[in-house]
Parts: structure tokens; C-alpha cells; sequence
């Protein structure tokens, strides 16, 4: 297999693009890096098409290598034949493989196995051999009657036979791949509840919410086609069996089987052994095949649908880690709270820990007065501009108290109602114990709900995306791909934007290109000793980083106010000469890039960017990388992303009418809609058909996670805290 060609086929790309990606991964290049640095030898693919690679290059090295082990196997066994090495060697998928295998893969004890151990298979392969047989079978049988190998019959002989031929049936790839496309495009799900959980008021139902049955009660008595199958149905279903509430089985219209496999197997149309091969056909696909089929279904079912709920819990915690930072602002988080009361904290505009405090507004303690003034003081020591909100228990408790303090006290702040999901996760994490020695694990949640206000991807990042909050089932779905694709989507945010070396966190720093946790704490102590970086070659002095660790890193770490502007872009220091031989064919001193930016980019295109290119020599895709860097350094990709709704007053569930309208923040999107906060304690749901008046397939086409968007009201149900809305009058997005 030439596994270059192969790739650039499935992906549509050129083969000369594959093989230069595959160079550069056996060189130690980074996806961000091959993505951001390397477009002229790639020809400027994307992170998203270099994974694939990566993926498709993981799969395929991974198959030939189990080819050479299944060759040499059958080789062993005196068995391999042309014409089956070559079916090996081009088969591209697994499960393909494994089907060419099957006939040779040593068996434990079977049926089969034990008849052919008594002698048999020479009187199976004479049925098989011969249809037009004019003598008596039992006869026939008789001659294999042999007490010392346990066959003391012809009925055991011709029953030993029929096994043997029942497991050939089985093995055969091609009968395989006909039934198993068979069940994929006309078999059906099936579930039903089981009889362990027909009495509702078990002690086993009432630890069970009543959500939680409401959830399964459509899968009670379920059936769809295969083909039709959402991937959140496949997930509820397997929860639901593994809780032991439904049953769930795969369905097949078994004549229509049978009657593949005569078709496929046997080459002939009559036989005088059809009431005998019919009995093996039937025995083979309901003990055999079917089961085996059965697994393989639902193991696919399963894998599809773990891959689209990751994707979809990829997409939008990519969304929420771009999220706009609100920077320059001193903000005070609240990790609000009943009984132990709601913890308060401030940081500074770099997010500093100043102070911090225990407040006690709500029941049973109700210590409003006392509350009112310790947060009128610390909004006012510090000049806090911003308070934001946590949104778990006592959270539009919370909300309320704040809102009416800033109307009592004619606060110049505003409030916003911030994610937690993972606050209590980070605070009792070592990392959080590190950052705050001192602070108790409860007062730590409330920095980090401040903190992921001010930068939500510099916080999140130390925090197991999977408690984040976005996405749906990721609790159910394979693992160790949902952690290789968060961990990939935190990577490609983290060099999407860029770090600044002298601020970041070790943390952040772990995800930058070319870094791992020894060299990220490695840079922290070496700032933390020098003071600050003024350079990025300073970078070189770390301990750890070499030449490929700097080559693979530099661009992505950025240093405001240093020496070299060129350090606080994206531009490459290997391009620094080329940025400076750009600047005096432009005629811009170094010092006025800043302010000149826009200049450069006229005076180039007017040259001609192909002939600029060409007498600085550099490739069109990094001059033009450079042109965009000169423009605005320092540039944080994020701030084009929609601002976050600052509040000062509240909005109760009994304020909301059918047909309002109001501004929302776009919170979690799954296969069936849009959450959407509005400002009360419940997020409101969009549902697909509320978004498009034609058919929308993929919510995530048309809002992402922070999108900001005006909706409409549809329907409230109070009792069930729902909310339905609605963006298709004037469909906005």
C-alpha cells in the first residue's frame, strides 16, 4: 500500500502535500506549527485537514503492520496463497482484514473445531462438493464411524459435518461483508423496558430522578431502522442498558438472511442436500453469525455516535475557550452559596488575588445588611467594575441581591452570570493549590470564576475540559478519544491565540507547541528568577529547550513591551530577517511599525505581493503572514468575537411573556438545539426547528457557543422551569 496516495485520495488533496506533512511529522513538527509556519511546503493546509492526515497515517501504519502479522501467520500454517496475500494487501480497513483472517485465526475449543478433531471435515467437504449425489448420505456417513475419536454414528457423523460446515458459513469474509451491509441498511433497534424495572416505586427507581425516567420512557417500547438512528438515541440507549433499565437489541428480518447466505456462499442453485444445508444455513447465522453481527453493529453504532457527540463537545468548547477576555478590568467573583455562604473574591486586571471574603445574604443565616456593605466596600477599595456571578446553587439568589445593591448603592458596576462547571474541580487540583497556598479549596472556586471572565481561555485550560460544561453524554462516550480530541482542541486554541510568556500560567504554557508540563515549568521559574523576558531568543536559556524545542515554540510566545516588536506577533524569529528587509523596501523604520502597518500593506500590494515575495525570497503565504502581523501587532484574535452581556438589573421567570424578545448568550448546543441564557434561572432552548424554517441538520452551522442572539419567546411551562424560543422571525444568524 502506498499510503501517501491513499490518504491524498480519501482527503481529495495532492499526494506531494501528504508526503511533505508525513516529512515533517518524522521531523517533530506540531500541527499548529506545520498550520501556521510551514504553508509553502503543505500548500497551505489547514490544523483540520493535517489531523485527518495525522489520523488517516495513525490507522493505516497501524493496519500494515497487523497485515505482516496475518501473513506471516497463514505463511506459517502452509496456507497463504497468491490470490489471498493480494486480497490482504489492498484491503484499507480493519475490519476487512480481520474477515480475510477469520479462516485462519486459531479458534479455541468450538464445534467445529472438535468435529474436525473426530475426522469429519473430509465428509463436510463432500456434502459441500457434491450437490448431484445419487447415494445414500447415511451410508456415506457411516464410513467416519469411529468409537476411539468419540463418533459411534452416522446421525453423530453427519451432525459433526453440519457443524463444520455451519463455522465455514461463518468464516467466510465475503458472506460477512453481505450481512453485515445487510443489517446496516434494513435492520433495525430495538428496545424494551426491562421486567427488572416494571415496578416504578422500586427502591432501585427512587434513587432515580424524575428526569432520569423521563429521559428513557420514549425507549420503553423504541424501534428504528439502522440507517435512521441518531447518534444521541445510541447513547441514550447504551446508558439506559447499562442501568439495566432497557433492553436493546438488533433486529433482522432472518429469511432474507438465509437467503443471502445460500446466495453468497454456495455456487450452486439445487443440491441434493438442501433440507440438510438449509438446517446448517439457520444454525450458522443465529449461533454464529448474527451474534457476532449483532456486536459488531452496536460497537459501530457506538463509535459513530462517540465520534459526533465529540465533535460536537469539541466545537463548542473551542467556542468557549475563544471566548472574548474582558481585560482591564478589576472583577469580583462570586461562588455564591446557602448554608456556607457565598465566597467573594477580587483580582486585578492580570488576575491577581487581592481579597477576599464570606458573605451570608441567603437563608437560613440571612445576613443581607452585613452582605450589602462588605461587597459595597470591596467594590469600592478596588474600584470593581465588574461582578461575576457563579452559576450553581443560589446563584439567581445571588443575582437578585446584587442587582438591587447597585440600584441601593448607585454602584458604577455591572454583573454578569458566569459558567462554574469545574470551579470545585480546579479547586481542590494541585494546580490550584499551587497558585494559592495559602486560600482554603472553597475560596479558591470563586478566583477562578473572576478569573475565567478575564481570560476564559487561560483559566479553562487548567480544568478537565470533560467538567467544563458544554456537550452531551461525554461522560458515556469512549474516553481516550474524548480526551485526545479536547486535549487537541485546547492546543489549537492556545496557539491560535498565542501566550504572552511573561503572564502565563504554567498551565497555559503546557498546551503551547513544542512545550511540555517540564519545560512549561521550567519557563515559569526562569521568569519568575529574571523578572521578565525581553527577548524570545532569551528563551533559549531555559533548561530544556534546545533548537527544536525553540523552532517549534517561539511564534506562539509572545512578549508585550520588549525589545523587539517582531516578538510580540506571530511572525517567526527565523523570518526576522525577511520582516526586516520588508521594512527598509517599504522605507519603515523599525520603531514605527506599530502606526504603519496599514502603510506597508498598500506600499506591497501596489508592488505586487508575487514580486515582493520573490526578491525578498520568501514564499507569497509567509509574506503575506508577515504583512498581517505588521499590521497589528500584538493582535488577540478574540476580540472579534461578540462581547458579553454586562447586566445590572434581573429577570424573573414570571417577568418572561410569549412573543418577548430579548438578548441572549448562546451556552451549549447539541444535536437537537440551543441553550440559550437569557437572563433567568433557567436557560432557554432553541430547538433545530426554531432556527431555520427550512431543515437545519447541524445546529452548530448556524449559532456557536457565545454567540450573542436576539430570541423570541415561544412558550414558558413554569412548572418544569422550561423556556422555548425561537430565532427564525427575521433569522438573524
Amino acid at each position: 500500500m502506498n499510503i501517501p496516495q491513499v490518504i491524498a485520495k480519501e482527503l481529495n488533496i495532492k499526494v506531494n502535500q501528504v508526503e511533505a506533512v508525513i516529512t515533517l511529522f518524522g521531523e517533530g513538527a506540531t500541527i499548529p506549527f506545520i498550520a501556521r509556519y510551514r504553508k509553502e511546503r503543505t500548500d497551505g493546509l489547514d490544523e483540520e485537514i493535517l489531523r485527518e492526515i495525522e489520523e488517516r497515517l495513525n490507522y493505516l501504519t497501524l493496519l500494515e503492520e497487523r497485515k505482516e502479522t496475518i501473513l506471516k501467520t497463514i505463511e506459517e500454517q502452509g496456507k497463504l496463497t497468491p490470490e489471498l496475500e493480494g486480497k490482504i494487501r489492498a484491503a484499507l480497513k480493519l475490519q476487512e482484514l480481520e474477515d480475510l483472517y477469520l479462516p485462519y485465526k486459531p479458534k479455541r475449543k468450538t464445534r467445529g473445531t472438535v468435529a474436525k478433531a473426530k475426522g469429519l471435515e473430509p465428509l463436510a467437504l463432500f456434502i459441500l462438493g457434491n450437490p448431484k449425489f445419487e447415494g445414500d448420505l447415511n451410508e456415506k456417513a457411516a464410513e467416519f464411524i469411529n468409537p476411539e475419536l468419540g463418533v459411534n454414528s452416522f446421525e453423530e457423523a453427519i451432525a459433526g459435518a453440519k457443524d463444520i460446515i455451519a463455522e465455514m458459513i461463518s468464516d467466510d469474509a465475503n458472506v460477512r461483508g453481505v450481512l453485515r451491509e445487510f443489517i446496516s441498511s434494513e435492520g433495525m433497534i430495538s428496545s424494551l423496558k426491562t421486567k427488572d424495572n416494571v415496578n416504578e416505586d422500586s427502591a432501585n427507581e427512587k434513587l432515580k430522578s424524575r428526569e432520569t425516567k423521563d429521559v428513557y420512557r420514549i425507549y420503553y417500547d423504541f424501534r428504528i431502522e439502522i440507517r435512521r438512528i441518531k447518534p444521541y438515541q445510541v447513547l441514550a440507549l447504551n446508558r439506559g442498558e447499562e442501568e439495566k433499565i432497557l433492553k436493546v437489541d438488533v433486529v433482522t428480518d432472518e429469511i432474507t438472511a438465509h437467503r443471502l447466505i445460500r446466495e453468497t456462499y454456495f455456487k450452486y442453485s439445487e443440491t441434493v442436500f438442501e433440507e440438510l444445508l438449509q438446517t446448517v444455513i439457520e444454525d450458522s447465522y443465529k449461533r454464529l453469525i448474527f451474534p457476532s453481527l449483532e456486536r459488531e453493529t452496536r460497537n459501530k453504532l457506538t463509535e459513530t455516535s462517540d465520534l459526533h457527540a465529540i465533535e460536537i463537545f469539541a466545537g463548542n468548547l473551542k467556542q468557549l475557550l475563544l471566548q472574548p477576555p474582558l481585560l482591564g478590568k478589576k472583577i469580583m467573583g462570586i461562588d455564591p452559596g446557602f448554608y456556607s455562604g457565598s465566597k467573594v473574591a477580587i483580582i486585578d486586571e492580570t488576575g491577581k488575588y487581592l481579597e477576599g471574603s464570606t458573605i451570608y445574604p441567603h437563608p437560613p443565616q440571612s445576613k443581607i445588611a452585613e452582605a450589602k456593605k462588605e461587597v459595597t466596600r470591596l467594590v469600592k477599595k478596588h474600584n470593581s467594575e465588574v461582578i461575576a456571578i457563579g452559576n450553581g446553587t443560589a446563584s439567581r439568589e445571588t443575582e437578585l441581591f446584587i442587582a438591587e445593591l447597585i440600584k441601593e448603592q448607585d454602584l458604577k458596576c455591572h454583573y454578569i452570570i458566569v459558567s462554574e462547571a469545574g470551579a470545585s474541580v480546579y479547586s481542590a487540583s494541585e494546580i490550584a493549590k499551587k497558585e494559592f497556598p495559602d486560600l482554603e479549596a472553597s475560596q479558591r472556586g470563586n478566583v477562578s470564576i473572576a478569573r475565567r471572565l478575564l481570560d476564559p481561555l487561560a483559566e479553562l485550560v487548567k480544568i478537565d475540559p470533560k467538567s467544563i460544561g458544554v456537550g452531551l453524554y461525554q461522560h458515556d462516550v469512549d474516553q481516550k478519544l474524548l480526551m485526545k480530541k479536547l486535549e487537541d482542541v485546547v492546543i489549537s486554541c492556545v496557539n491560535f491565540v498565542g501566550v504572552d510568556v511573561n503572564t502565563a500560567s504554567a498551565s497555559l504554557l503546557t498546551h503551547v507547541s513544542g512545550l511540555n508540563k517540564r519545560l512549561a515549568d521550567n519557563i515559569v521559574k526562569f521568569r519568575d528568577k529574571k523578572g521578565k523576558f525581553e527577548r524570545r531568543d532569551e528563551l533559549m536559556e531555559v533548561t530544556g529547550i534546545g533548537e527544536k524545542a525553540y523552532e517549534q515554540s517561539a511564534g506562539f510566545l509572545k512578549i508585550r513591551d520588549g525589545e523587539n516588536v517582531f516578538d510580540n506577533t506571530f511572525i517567526h524569529p527565523e523570518s526576522y530577517d525577511v520582516t526586516e528587509k520588508l521594512l527598509k523596501l517599504v522605507n519603515i523604520p523599525k520603531e514605527k511599525v506599530t502606526e504603519s502597518g496599514g502603510l506597508i500593506e498598500f506600499v506591497v500590494t501596489k508592488k505586487g505581493l508575487d514580486k515582493v515575495a520573490a526578491e525578498l525570497k520568501c514564499g507569497i503565504p509567509t509574506l503575506s503572514d508577515i504583512i498581517a502581523n505588521l499590521k497589528r501587532p500584538g493582535r488577540d484574535p478574540r476580540e472579534e468575537m461578540p462581547k458579553p452581556i454586562l447586566r445590572s438589573d434581573v429577570l424573573k421567570m414570571e417577568d418572561l411573556r410569549e412573543g418577548m424578545r430579548l438578548k441572549g448568550t448562546v451556552r451549549n448546543i447539541v444535536d437537537f438545539g440551543a441553550f440559550v441564557d437569557i437572563g433567568v434561572k433557567q436557560d432557554g432552548l432553541i430547538h433545530v426547528s426554531q432556527m431555520k424554517k427550512k431543515f437545519v441538520a447541524n445546529p452548530m452551522e448556524i449559532l456557536k457557543v457565545g454567540d450573542v442572539i436576539d430570541v423570541t419567546i415561544i412558550s414558558i411551562d413554569s412548572d418544569r422551569g422550561r423556556i422555548g424560543l425561537s430565532i427564525r422571525e427575521g433569522e438573524e444568524k
